[in-house]
């Protein structure tokens, strides 16, 4: 039996200082401050904050130049144009690289981070290589973060011949969800796309996780299809649209139908916090969809931005969806509580049975954790520290 006693604590969520005894992995007593108790081990918090780990829903582990060379963003303008840009130059790097995901990683989880969903490329250029480099990084880590991958046609499936096969390959191998990209925009067959992408879904028992980037009217149609096809192959909390610019897009009647469709239907949100297109939060909790929040891309052939810093990306999200604190955790339970529930992950949180999946930031309370982004205390996963102050332990 292993132990550790967090005294002191300023949970997320509860009003009064607790110590929070953890045992085994889980979360197994939360008792007011101060009182005697057992423990191997004791970390002393001095009203430091306590959030639940923070979720990661949409990454790309396998583009990141991480710990690598830096390299000047020359793509050409538009979704193609940084799809080529990507292919073209990954042989020049040696993208993609196990050591640059494996220092990527790092950095997630002394952030905070531990629980990542990162689509990994899947084309007849790479076959399996991105798959095979992101289990290596995330197994070097040894339990430091855990990962769910996404077997995704970066360069498009039915335009790129060969695709379909690999991504079935990759459901085998065991990779989790099965991805698409702007089944109209990129493949321009949205009815054939689809149809290819939920039937793998359905043989193999996987998640989808669709990119979304067409707008206006001919995302919002994508949108029915994929409601449809959800509803009915039974796939209802298996299915997450990622980016969505479409709803946000939409005019108040169609963005209200689309998200009473999404509700009905189970499926769920994924953003980036872009400079266009946020998604109405507030909205769509109000209507029961969940929506995870994701760093994307982290210093790789498509951007030069990123830190995969989880408490940034809800900085970026909060100044979007307002001032107020309540505005502020809204983006912050993206990143936490919303990623859990779009990504599955049972027993998350800061209950008494919960996995002792946790992060302290010297912050007094959440909106303060998200606007000064402080460096994170501690970082526990599975009951175990794994980083203190910035540095993995």
């Amino acid at each position: 039996m292993t132990e550790l006693l967090l005294r002191d604590a300023r949970i997320w969520g509860h009003e009064d200082a607790a110590d929070l005894l953890i045992r085994d992995g889980r979360i197994a007593e939360i008792r007011r401050a101060g009182q005697d108790g057992a423990g191997d081990g004791a970390e002393d918090l001095g009203g430091r904050l306590v959030l639940p780990g923070l979720v990661d829903g949409h990454a790309h582990l396998d583009k990141t130049l991480w710990g690598g060379p830096w390299v000047p963003h020359d793509a050409a303008p538009g979704l193609m144009g940084k799809i080529r840009n990507g292919q073209e130059r990954r042989p020049e790097f040696g993208v993609p690289n196990a050591d640059f995901v494996t220092a990527l990683l790092e950095n997630m989880i002394v952030c905070g981070t531990t629980h990542v969903r990162s689509h990994v490329d899947v084309d007849p250029l790479v076959g399996l290589g991105s798959v095979e480099a992101v289990r290596e990084a995330v197994e070097r880590h040894d339990g430091r973060i855990s990962a769910e991958l996404v077997a995704f046609p970066q360069a498009g499936m039915l335009i790129s011949p060969g695709t379909e096969a690999l991504l079935e390959e990759a459901l085998k191998a065991g990779v989790e969800s099965i991805g698409g990209l702007d089944p109209a925009g990129v493949d321009q067959d949205a009815v054939k796309h689809l149809d290819a992408v939920f039937a793998l879904a359905e043989r193999y028992g996987a998640g989808v996780d669709i990119h979304l980037h067409d707008g206006g009217t001919l995302g919002a149609w994508q949108f029915e299809l994929i409601i449809e096809r959800t509803k009915i192959l039974g796939l209802g909390g298996k299915v997450t649209v990622s980016h969505a610019f479409a709803l946000a897009d939409a005019d108040p009647a169609t963005r209200d139908r689309l998200i009473s469709g999404l509700a009905e239907a189970r499926i769920a949100l994924a953003t980036v916090a872009p400079n266009r297109g946020l998604l109405p939060l507030r909205l769509l909790g109000e209507a029961g969809v969940p929506v995870t929040l994701g760093n994307d891309g982290v210093r790789d052939l498509w951007s030069p931005f990123g830190t995969g810093d989880m408490l940034e990306r809800a900085l970026f999200q909060a100044k979007g969806t307002g001032p107020r604190d309540e505005d502020i955790e809204l983006a912050l339970d993206a990143a936490t509580y919303g990623g859990a529930r779009v990504l599955g992950l049972r027993d998350y949180g800061l209950s008494v049975g919960d996995h002792a999946d946790l992060v302290v930031v010297d912050a007094r309370n959440a909106a303060e954790a998200v606007c000064v982004r402080p460096r994170r205390s501690l970082v526990v996963k599975s009951g175990r520290i794994v980083a203190r102050d910035g540095v993995l332990a």
